[in-house]
């Protein structure tokens, strides 16, 4: 069996930690007063992780406040409020993983660049 690259190093690194990261936090209590430290929480756990250079969270304001339209006030996190992106960095390599969900397929994607 062949070692890795570098660059399936990256690509295998940047799907395990947008996986945890959507499976961590989703159904996570979320409102407008709290987003933004959610957005910060979720960045800084991921940013503990190995080989990770930059985070980048999103819940959408838009899905957010008509998922929260209630007598409460907030909504549990779910795949439409989420995008995130994190950088990773191994060996030489550099990819970014995105999260985000696609209407048209229903469906919480995750793709991948590399540099």
């Amino acid at each position: 069996m062949r070692e890795p690259t570098p660059r399936e190093v990256c690509a295998f690194e940047a799907g395990i930690k947008l996986g945890a990261l959507f499976h961590q936090f989703i159904g996570t209590p979320v409102s407008e007063a709290s987003k933004a430290s959610l957005e910060e929480a979720i960045r800084r756990a991921v940013m503990n992780q190995p080989y990770v250079k930059r985070v980048e969270v999103r819940i959408r304001s838009d899905v957010l406040k008509r998922a929260s339209k209630n007598t409460f006030g907030y909504a549990s996190l779910s795949p439409e409020m989420l995008e995130a992106s994190v950088w990773i960095e191994y060996g030489g390599a550099t990819c970014r993983g995105r999260l985000a969900y696609d209407v048209e397929k229903r469906y919480p994607l995750m793709t991948l660049e590399f540099e």
